[in-house]
């Protein structure tokens, strides 16, 4: 194998396993319609915890996937939204579920 070829595999590699850990693509889909709160996340998938939940929205926040926005209304409440990045990789993913709609 070249040493061309190993960055990108680096890469898919990563990629491969964020979207393979449970809930990721679920929350990314939820996402892509518009912005959520956690607890409009959590009634949409109410087969996560709530832990769980948290940890998914960190990581993909850790990721530039999601960002996250404090409003400080009364009361202040935190709402998620996909980045550009998210936004093109729940585009991405959504050729996958075409797949799965068709193949399974």
């Amino acid at each position: 194998m070249t040493s061309d070829v190993q960055p990108l595999l680096s890469k898919v590699e990563h990629v491969h396993h964020l979207i393979g850990k449970k809930w990721v693509n679920l929350i990314i889909h939820v996402l892509l319609e518009e912005p959520k709160r956690f607890s409009e996340l959590h009634a949409i998938i109410p087969e996560i915890s709530k832990r769980m939940l948290n940890e998914r929205l960190k990581e993909l926040e850790e990721c530039g996937l999601i960002s996250r926005a404090v409003i400080p209304d009364r009361p202040v409440r935190t709402e998620y939204s996909l980045t550009g990045k998210g936004r093109e990789l729940g585009e991405a993913l959504g050729f996958v579920e075409q797949w799965a709609m068709k193949w399974l």
